[in-house]
C-alpha cells in the first residue's frame, strides 16, 4: 500500500505542474505571456517543492511547514483548474490530494520524523 500511495503522490505532483502549465498557456494574453506563464509557473512551483516539500528537500521543514507548502502548491493547482473552467476535475483533484496527503501523513508520522515524514 505504501508504494501505491507514494506513486499516487508523485502522480499528483506531476498533475499539479500540468494544471499550472495549462493555466498559464490558457491565461496568457499573447505568445510571450503564454510562454512565460505556461512554463514559468510550473517551474517556480517545482523549485518551491524541491526546496521545501520533496522527500530530499534542500531545506528541512517541520511537518507543519511541509504541509503548508503542499497546501499552497496543490491549492494553486486546484485554483488554476477552476479558473480555466475545469471545476469538477479541480474538485476531484482536491479530494484525492487531501486523501493522499492525510494518509501519507498519518502513516509516516508515527514511524519517522523530520525529513522522512515528507
Amino acid at each position: 500500500m505504501k508504494l501505491v500511495n507514494e506513486g499516487l503522490a508523485f502522480l499528483l505532483e506531476l498533475l499539479a505542474l500540468a494544471a499550472l502549465a495549462y493555466w498559464g498557456f490558457e491565461t496568457g494574453g499573447g505568445l510571450p505571456a503564454k510562454l512565460l506563464l505556461g512554463i514559468g509557473t510550473p517551474v517556480v512551483a517545482a523549485i518551491v517543492w524541491s526546496l521545501f516539500a520533496a522527500p530530499r528537500a534542500t531545506f528541512g521543514l517541520p511537518l507543519a511547514g511541509v504541509l503548508v507548502v503542499k497546501a499552497v502548491v496543490f491549492g494553486v493547482a486546484v485554483a488554476a483548474l477552476c479558473a480555466t473552467g475545469h471545476v469538477v476535475p479541480g474538485a476531484v483533484f482536491a479530494v484525492v490530494v487531501v486523501a493522499n496527503v492525510a494518509y501519507t501523513t498519518a502513516t509516516r508520522r508515527g514511524s519517522a520524523g523530520g525529513a522522512a515524514s515528507r
